[in-house]
């Protein structure tokens, strides 16, 4: 799931799901041999290049300007950008998160898909944003797209909600 611009109006097939954030929330199960770890300035070159391997569609564009995009927006917050690693050390998926609760890119290396990580990504995004007190997390994706990624929000009890919120 990728979300170059949440504030663009939506695409066709767009969608924005929404989780409502109550006490039923389970826990994520990290899959044997990877590590969530919260992200550091350093991992900023392995992101660009896990997003840009996930969804090869080129849109975050050069590292240098992807990352003055991100890094300068005021919604970012390195502590809402979660990484899972393999026990090589490397990268095998990310959520990076809007600090107004939106989860503004999900992705898991494709040498690393179906082990669960996105859900216990999306797990752990749930739990931290219900701690710092927010009431929901929003997305947006493609059903169409990515029927895969939408199949796993509506899994975790996603719904889908107004454009606008």
């Amino acid at each position: 799931m990728r979300d170059t611009d949440s504030r663009r109006p939506p695409a066709p097939n767009d969608v924005r799901l929404r989780k409502l954030l109550d006490d039923a929330l389970t826990a994520p199960h990290w899959p044997e041999g990877f590590v969530m770890r919260p992200f550091e300035h350093r991992d900023a070159q392995a992101l660009h290049a896990l997003l840009e391997e996930a969804f090869d569609d080129g849109a975050a564009g050069p590292f240098d300007e992807w990352w003055q995009r991100i890094s300068g927006d005021t919604e970012f917050d390195p502590d809402l950008c979660f990484l899972v690693i393999d026990g090589k050390g490397l990268l095998a998926g990310a959520a990076l998160c809007w600090a107004s609760g939106f989860v503004k890119d999900l992705a898991v290396h494709p040498d690393s898909r179906r082990h669960g990580i996105g859900e216990a990504l999306m797990r752990h995004v749930f739990l931290t944003f219900r701690d710092k007190g927010a009431a929901h997390v929003d997305l947006k994706t493609n059903t169409v797209k990515n029927p895969a990624a939408f199949r796993l929000y509506e899994r975790l009890g996603m719904v889908p909600v107004a454009w606008e919120g």
